[in-house]
């Protein structure tokens, strides 16, 4: 399997677009609330593509897998560090782990299926996927901008059906509604506060600008700008800003042996 120089194994160059990361990408104690909820009473937990670590419980005995040296390096401190390794290649035996958890990383294992199986192998108990829906539930307004940003995502999300096949047992779909106030600044996360996605540090946390072709961005960041000066952004979808939360298609699958 090919690896980036940073050693992503994934189809995102993290030592490239990596740098910020977790200070864009903190995770929110809500979603956090629902994703250790998923976890049961397990003591032993492993995080599969960790990242710089969101989303870990503190409370548990956490073993993280992540091979990008530049996303090992932005562990806080207060994590133990992770362990140099590929989903598909899991280094740990047979039922070694009370629970397992994946965050927002499966759309990028080149063998979905491989990875998911490792995760069900290395685990006694139940395996959580936060994912997004391949297929936005709502058409909303960064689709009108950018259309080709979901048209990406569309190809590299994998179906919550296919990854309930790979996990195999009993298999529960759970929505995670997003907050207005979201701190993990991901794409859907900004649907009341579009002035965010301007900043470029801000779209560089989220792997599936990298993919979009720079005059593509430029269309958008010309687009958006104008009509937040002018208004017509609010007078068209300025009900996005009374919303409390938002349903952007996160999704917490999770399944039990």
């Amino acid at each position: 399997m090919a690896r980036f120089p940073d050693g992503s194994a994934g189809d995102a160059d993290y030592g490239s677009i990596g740098a910020g990361y977790a200070l864009i990408r903190q995770p929110d104690p809500r979603i956090a609330a629902q994703f250790h909820a998923a976890l049961g009473d397990a003591r032993t937990v492993l995080n599969v593509g960790a990242g710089a670590g969101s989303y870990e419980p503190l409370d548990r005995d956490v073993t993280a897998v992540e091979p990008s040296a530049s996303m090992r390096a932005q562990r806080p401190a207060t994590l133990s560090p992770a362990v140099d390794a590929t989903s598909q290649d899991l280094p740990f035996a047979d039922d070694t782990f009370d629970a397992s958890m994946a965050s927002v990383t499966v759309h990028q294992w080149p063998e979905l299926e491989r990875g998911l199986g490792e995760m069900r192998r290395v685990t006694r108990g139940p395996v959580a996927i936060l994912t997004f829906d391949p297929v936005p539930p709502v058409h909303w307004w960064l689709i009108d901008y950018v259309p080709e940003l979901f048209e990406v995502e569309a190809g590299r999300m994998p179906a919550l059906d296919r990854i309930a096949a790979a996990l195999g047992g009993s298999v529960d779909v759970r929505t995670v509604l997003v907050p207005a106030d979201c701190t993990d600044r991901f794409g859907q996360a900004l649907f009341a506060r579009p002035e965010q996605l301007l900043d470029a540090d801000v779209r560089r946390a989220m792997s599936a600008w990298s993919f979009v072709p720079d005059e593509v961005v430029q269309r958008f960041l010309d687009a958006l700008s104008a009509d937040l000066a002018s208004g017509a952004w609010d007078e068209k979808y300025g009900a996005f800003r009374t919303l409390p939360e938002f349903d952007g298609g996160l999704r917490l699958v999770v399944g039990m042996p």
